[in-house]
């Protein structure tokens, strides 16, 4: 039994990796156990190599019996946005590879981190009134990397890439399969040219091709996607009327740990959905939420509001706008937008005067596989088919319903690729059903929401829940047949909302920043047939109990009509 786990531990262990390659930093996430993480020390510019920086990795080993020689590895995207905390996630999905993480220089993970408070704080200051200087954030943030020895110019895709290249002969793989998704797609394009002799596969999740002008094609994006999922003229009417009437909605800004009053025109509204529908749940519940912001419910712009400042801490800002003032910004146009997100990386790029990258034209004869989402307003299969079926062994599939980064959603989108790392030379594609996640009819209100946000709120729910439990098993006991019903009545509706809420959650938990299933409203009838009896059982039973009863179902009933409904 030794001797088998002895021969089990050995040949887990990648056998060209020797013992000066192997990882040995602490890693800075939970990993699943047999995964050591390191850091790759490169030139922070290859062309001027004197300073060093260092990208940080995780290699998590196989331990299976059919264990395969080739590892998978994966970079998030961003750009900015940090790896290494998929990788036990990945290696569930690859179960029979080892799983290399990488992170991109200057991300979270690596050293230095390229953070830049000053322009994601800028970023949220789009909301406020006067709305905040986004160049002079830039100028000081340019100015505290510099004190710290920062060369951005070193912080652009061709580096990341040859960081890529540079990790595989370090660890020793003869060859690996390249996974990216969002911006990572189009480093480990460039690393399969760069690289041909050490790429068995790519697989390419929501692709962005080079040459694509992103930023100029931002907002016929969001109106395809809008158009989609069929509430096009809705989202032009929100978009108008709070164009000419802004919102003001509490948010909390996370870096400074406190509330403002955002005032929100449609235009910053668009800019904030154009994030959102990144995820597959979102777009599910857009079209109600559209609807909805389109007649009025402005109560629904404080998720979104939400949104923006939780999106600050997602990505490294220093990193996000170095790589995307090289290699993005200058093959756009960039007239005025009406997507402040897209304004304020102009203004970013305009106060760095950072160089322009030179086009690389990446291609590869290695087998691609390219999975795009249906309502994907960032790398659209309008886009990303094309470009996915133009490389000589390419293959594109679209998964229906679904939004960007499709593998993180989808066990199917995870299926199919590892599928085709199997066997890359297969062309057959299989079908994905679109996921169990519309939200079905709801009721529009904010209470949801603030429930999840301050749970107490919940409380008159629960205080009618126990009353009339109470009342119920009190009642039965005694011989009173009114109170009792009027208490079953009222569990009945607790239990009743309860169970659709929970199987609203099960498909969708997004859609409670919406609202509540529509049944809710006809189950309302129970409630007040529960404070109707209980009310009527008081004339019977004029003691206390019955008073306290009888005043709880009422004073529910206003909350339920007023504040829920």
């Amino acid at each position: 039994m030794i001797i088998r786990v002895v021969l089990a531990l050995a040949l887990s262990v990648p056998p060209v990796m020797t013992s000066a390659a192997a990882p040995s930093a602490p890693c800075p996430v939970p990993v699943p156990v047999r995964t050591s993480c390191g850091f790759l020390e490169v030139p922070e510019r290859r062309d001027a190599p004197e300073r060093t920086i260092k990208v940080g990795y995780a290699v998590h080993l196989s331990t299976a019996a059919d264990r395969k020689p080739d590892p998978i590895v994966y970079m998030s995207g961003g750009p900015g946005s940090a790896s290494m905390q998929l990788t036990a996630f990945l290696s569930q999905m690859f179960p029979d590879r080892d799983v290399v993480t990488v992170e991109q220089r200057g991300s979270r993970y690596s050293e230095p981190t390229l953070a830049c408070p000053e322009t994601a704080q800028a970023l949220l200051g789009q909301l406020r009134q006067p709305r905040a200087d986004v160049a002079d954030a830039a100028r000081r943030c340019r100015e505290r990397l510099a004190e710290q020895g920062v060369d951005l110019r070193g912080y652009n895709t061709k580096e990341i890439a040859a960081d890529v290249v540079a990790l595989r002969r370090r660890l020793g793989y003869a060859s690996w399969n390249l996974f990216g998704v969002s911006y990572s797609t189009r480093v480990m394009m460039d690393v399969a040219a760069a690289d041909p002799e050490g790429v068995r596969s790519v697989v390419l999740d929501s692709y962005l091709p080079e040459g694509v002008a992103w930023y100029d094609d931002a907002e016929r994006n969001l109106g395809d996607t809008m158009a989609l999922l069929g509430v096009r003229e809705a989202y032009e009417s929100m978009v108008a009327r709070l164009n000419r009437e802004p919102a003001v909605v509490p948010v909390l800004d996370p870096l400074a740990g406190r509330e403002f009053a955002a005032r929100m025109r449609g235009d910053d509204v668009a800019a904030i959905l154009a994030e959102a529908l990144h995820e597959a749940e979102v777009a599910a519940v857009v079209p109600a939420m559209v609807r909805a912001l389109a007649t009025g419910h402005d109560e629904l712009l404080r998720p979104l509001a939400d949104a923006v400042g939780e999106g600050l801490t997602s990505h490294e800002f220093g990193l996000y706008h170095a790589v995307q003032c090289q290699d993005e910004v200058p093959s756009n146009t960039l007239k005025q937008s009406r997507l402040f997100t897209i304004n304020a990386d102009k203004a970013v790029c305009d106060a760095w005067r950072l160089p322009k990258s030179a086009a690389v034209n990446a291609t590869t004869k290695a087998p691609v596989y390219v999975l795009g989402g249906q309502y994907d307003p960032t790398t659209p299969p309008r886009t990303s088919g094309p470009a996915a079926e133009s490389l000589p062994d390419g293959r594109f599939q679209q998964l229906a319903g679904l939004s960007h980064a499709v593998f993180l959603t989808s066990a199917c989108a995870r299926q199919g690729i590892a599928a085709f790392l199997a066997d890359p030379a297969r062309q057959s594609l299989g079908l994905c059903a679109p996921p169990d996640i519309q939200p079905g009819g709801l009721h529009v209100t904010a209470a949801p929401y603030q429930i999840s946000r301050s749970p107490w709120t919940a409380a008159p729910l629960g205080l009618f829940a126990l009353a009339c439990l109470l009342q119920l098993v009190t009642a039965a006991l005694k011989g009173r047949a009114l109170a009792a019903f009027g208490g079953l009545a009222g569990v009945a509706f607790a239990g009743v909302v309860t169970q659709s809420v929970v199987a609203l959650l099960g498909r969708n938990e997004t859609a409670l920043a919406v609202g509540l299933p529509d049944l809710v409203v006809p189950y309302s009838s129970i409630a007040v047939l529960s404070a109707i009896l209980t009310a009527a059982a008081l004339f019977r039973d004029r003691r206390w109990p019955q008073i306290a009863a009888t005043v709880i179902s009422g004073g529910f009933l206003v909350w339920w009509f007023t504040w829920v409904l």
